[in-house]
C-alpha cells in the first residue's frame, strides 16, 4: 500500500479489472522461457489467439484490446513504476488457499499475478494447503473426515491422504501451473531439505498429527530465490524422528517468511479482511498497527477463525517481517491490487 500521490488509482483498478480479466473473446498464450547467461529471469513472449487451447493448463480467456486500451495499458504500465521500484529484490512469501483454491478463474489469477511479479524483480514464494482436495480423495477412500475447533482430526490413515495430496497433487499441479505460464517454480514441503521441522500440537491426544513448527531452515530456499526461481511449499513436515505432521498453512508461510526476512507476508483469505465490525461488509479495516489489531482482539471486534491468521500475522511482524495483509482472495488478481496499488485488496498490519 505504497503511498504515491501522482498515481491514479481508479485507472489501476481499471486496468487491473479490464485488462487482466477473462472474457471469451481472445488468451494469451505463453511461449517455453528463455534464460540469457547474464540472468536468470525469464523472458515471456507472449501471442494472442482466438482459438482455445488444448491444454488442461490454459488460462481463462483475456480481453481484446482496442487502441484506447493499448494507451490505458502503457500508462498504468507506467505509474507502476514505484511500486515496481519500491518492492524489486524484495522477498514477498503469499499463502494460497480457499475460494482461490476452487475455482478456475481464480486459481489462473493467482499464477499470472506470481508470474508477473516475479517478471518485474519481486521474489515470491507460494506456500499452500489443501482442505478441498483432501476431503475429496477421504471420501472416495470412504474415510470421514473429522474437525475440531476449526483444525482437521489427523490419524495415520488421514496423514496418508494429507501427504498424497497436498506433496503429490495440489503441489505438482502449482508448480506445473506457474511454469506453463512462463516463470520457473519448484515444488517443496517442509521435508526437503529439513525446511520445516515440526512438533505436535499442544492438542495432539485430540488432533492427531497436526503439528506446529518448531523450526525454519532457510538453506533449501535461498538459492531458489535467489536464482529467480519461486518456491511452492506445501504445508507438511517431519519431527526429528521423521514423523510427517500436517501444519495450517497460514502458520507455515508466517514462519518462512520470517525467516527469509521477507518485506511481506500475504494471506489470500475468504472475506475481505479485517472488519471493524463483523455483521458490516463496509467497515473494512484498510490498515492497522499491531497494537491497534491485538486491541481489536481484547475487544471481541476479531473472533473465529481470523484469530489465528491475525496471530500468524503479529508473530511474523515481531520477527522482522515489515508488513503482513490479510486480503480478499475471491477477487481476481487481488495480489496485484495489493501490491500494485494505493487501496490494497484487504487489511495490512504494520509492526
Amino acid at each position: 500500500m505504497f503511498t504515491a500521490n501522482s498515481l491514479h488509482i481508479s485507472s489501476s483498478q481499471q486496468f487491473l479489472s479490464s485488462f487482466l480479466t477473462k472474457t471469451k473473446t481472445q488468451h494469451l498464450k505463453f511461449s517455453k522461457p528463455s534464460f540469457t547467461p547474464s540472468s536468470h529471469s525469464p523472458r515471456i513472449s507472449i501471442r494472442a489467439s482466438s482459438a482455445s487451447s488444448s491444454t488442461t493448463l490454459s488460462d481463462p480467456s483475456l480481453p481484446a484490446l482496442s487502441n484506447s486500451d493499448h494507451q490505458l495499458r502503457v500508462r498504468i504500465l507506467s505509474e507502476s513504476l514505484p511500486y515496481i521500484q519500491k518492492f524489486r529484490g524484495k522477498t514477498i512469501v503469499v499463502k494460497y488457499g480457499g475460494a482461490a483454491m476452487k475455482s478456475a478463474e481464480l486459481k489462473a489469477s493467482v499464477v499470472r499475478d506470481l508470474v508477473l511479479l516475479s517478471c518485474v524483480g519481486l521474489r515470491p514464494v507460494l506456500v499452500h494447503g489443501g482442505g478441498p482436495e483432501i476431503n475429496v480423495l477421504l471420501n472416495q477412500l470412504n474415510i470421514a473426515a473429522q474437525f475440531r475447533d476449526g483444525l482437521r482430526v489427523t490419524d495415520a490413515r488421514t496423514m496418508e491422504v494429507v501427504s498424497m495430496v497436498l506433496v503429490g497433487k495440489v503441489n505438482k499441479d502449482l508448480v506445473s501451473r506457474i511454469n506453463y505460464a512462463g516463470a520457473t517454480a519448484v515444488g517443496l514441503s517442509g521435508m526437503d531439505g529439513r525446511l520445516l521441522t515440526a512438533r505436535p500440537s499442544p492438542n495432539a491426544a485430540q488432533l492427531g498429527f497436526v503439528g506446529e513448527v518448531a523450526r525454519v531452515d532457510p538453506t533449501v530456499l535461498q538459492p531458489l530465490v535467489d536464482n529467480g526461481h519461486i518456491p511452492v511449499i506445501a504445508s507438511v513436515a517431519a519431527d526429528e524422528f521423521g514423523q510427517p505432521y500436517n501444519i495450517n498453512a497460514d502458520t507455515v508461510a508466517g514462519e518462512v517468511a520470517a525467516a527469509l526476512g521477507a518485506e511481506k507476508l500475504i494471506l489470500l483469505t475468504d472475506v475481505a479482511g479485517i472488519l471493524r465490525n463483523r455483521e458490516d461488509p463496509g467497515s473494512l479495516v484498510k490498515e492497522i498497527d499491531i497494537k491497534g489489531i491485538k486491541k481489536m482482539i481484547e475487544d471481541g471486534k476479531v473472533g473465529g477463525g481470523m484469530i489465528p491468521k491475525v496471530n500468524c500475522c503479529i508473530r511474523s511482524l515481531a520477527q522482522g517481517v515489515t508488513t503482513a495483509s490479510i486480503i480478499d482472495g475471491r477477487v481476481e488478481h487481488s495480489l496485484l491490487h495489493e501490491i500494485m496499488t494505493d487501496e490494497g485488496a484487504g487489511t495490512m498490519i504494520a509492526g
